[in-house]
């Protein structure tokens, strides 16, 4: 294994070196897993023999957050350009978990063994030391090796301990182009009778998880196993789910895909994720959007294929693509008519802007004035115009004198 310690970088090394000097080190987590799955490789987390005050004895500008569980930040001095962090973390030996989510006391420790045992899966349990020497007493290389996902020890006590490892599990599910890993049966039945323990998990936590599972590369596999566990209604409780659709690359139109059941506005679906998941406004927004969309109708015609370009960002288009696709929606014509209809001639700025039209108009600065700006740049962009005499012509075909200005159609998508 010396050969995977190829895949370190010089600040790497150096801070292997620092501890090395004072105790012992070893290479532990996902960097492992990576490394021994022939997969770049991430961020390096670090166990130590030493005690976090030694830790920063040897680096003085780390980090102490986290330091009662034993993990310090370690940062390099002021003039290395990587300015990386390392998660360095003295072996521990830990007791219960009262709260279901931490540990009720850290023991420190100095045996690498022990440390292991008290990790989640197999696949995360093994080390390795700065010979090169793989450390693996739960044999995670085989299972890593045939695709299996284990619990370290009895699936009950590990997921009793921490209910994130639900969550976990289902991610380190995905075995990128290889497919999708198998759950251990004993784990797959600790899942589904301790959904209760996601309760003691942070929602911010859940929807960080679900992120990362939902950005994977066999997601809609996984979702159903999710589903089929009845995680998917632990996590998003009173929202009607859907398993039965073609996930996209997307976390946030898969997030969709899966409400897409719901039968509640788009607005309201967002609030409900974010109180659920905590997932940021700009996501909600992006969900919300695509919710109220699952009913629309796609328009072929030229202009509103040109309404659609200029109205919504490119990302937004193609996240509506992925997801009416998701659910299942024929949308070759739509496509086609995409690709065939070029943007419009004049761009997507209005041509007649707020002055221009007050002088044509006598309209004084104001809601009718800038709806009807707003109503001109629709017809423009519908109708591929390409002059403001052209625009200012379709005045006299519009009754905007006297009519409710709320009525008026302005450039937007659907």
């Amino acid at each position: 294994m010396r050969e995977l310690l190829d895949r370190l970088k010089d600040d790497d090394r150096t801070v292997l070196s620092g501890l090395g000097n004072r105790g012992e080190a070893w290479i532990v987590g996902g960097w492992v897993r990576d490394a021994l799955s022939g997969n770049r490789t991430g961020d390096l987390d670090i166990a130590t023999t030493l005690r976090p005050d030694e830790i920063k004895e040897i680096f003085p500008r780390s980090l102490m957050i986290g330091e009662q569980y034993g993990t310090v930040s370690v940062r390099l001095d002021e003039s290395n350009e990587n300015k990386g962090i390392w998660e360095v973390t003295t072996l521990r030996s830990e007791g219960s978990y009262g709260d279901g989510r931490r540990p009720d006391n850290v023991e420190f420790c100095d045996d690498i063994g022990a440390d292991l045992s008290r990790r989640d899966f197999t696949i995360n349990a093994m080390a390795i030391g700065n010979t090169g020497e793989l450390i693996d007493p739960f044999d995670g290389l085989g299972d890593l090796d045939s695709g299996v996902l284990r619990s370290v020890g009895n699936a009950d006590d590990r997921i009793g301990e921490d209910g994130l490892r639900i969550m976990r599990a289902f991610r380190f599910l995905d075995w990128g182009n290889r497919g999708v890993r198998s759950l251990d049966s004993n784990l797959s039945d600790a899942i589904s009778g301790s959904l209760t323990m996601l309760d003691n998990v942070s929602k911010e936590r859940i929807g960080s998880e679900l992120a990362l599972i939902l950005s994977g590369e066999n997601v809609g596999a996984i979702v159903n196993l999710m589903d089929y566990h009845g995680v998917i209604g632990a996590i998003l409780p009173g929202i009607s789910t859907e398993a039965d659709v073609s996930m996209s690359g997307n976390w946030r139109v898969n997030l969709a895909l899966i409400c897409s059941a719901d039968k509640r506005e788009g607005d309201d679906m967002g609030v409900s994720l974010g109180r659920l998941l905590r997932i940021s406004k700009d996501d909600s927004k992006t969900i919300a959007f695509l919710h109220d969309c699952r009913d629309v109708t796609l328009g072929a015609q030229p202009s509103s294929i040109r309404r659609f370009r200029v109205a919504l960002p490119a990302a937004r288009q193609e996240d509506l693509v992925s997801y009416l696709r998701g659910i299942h929606r024929d949308v070759s014509e739509f496509i086609d008519a995409l690709d065939s209809t070029g943007p419009p001639r004049a761009g997507s700025t209005p041509l007649v802007d707020g002055n221009m039209l007050s002088r044509v108009t006598g309209l004084e600065p104001g809601k009718r004035l800038g709806r009807l700006k707003g109503w001109l740049h629709r017809r423009q962009v519908e109708e591929d115009l390409i002059s403001p005499e052209d625009v200012l012509a379709l005045l006299d075909g519009m009754e905007w004198a006297e009519s409710d200005p709320d009525k008026w159609p302005i450039l937007s998508w659907p």
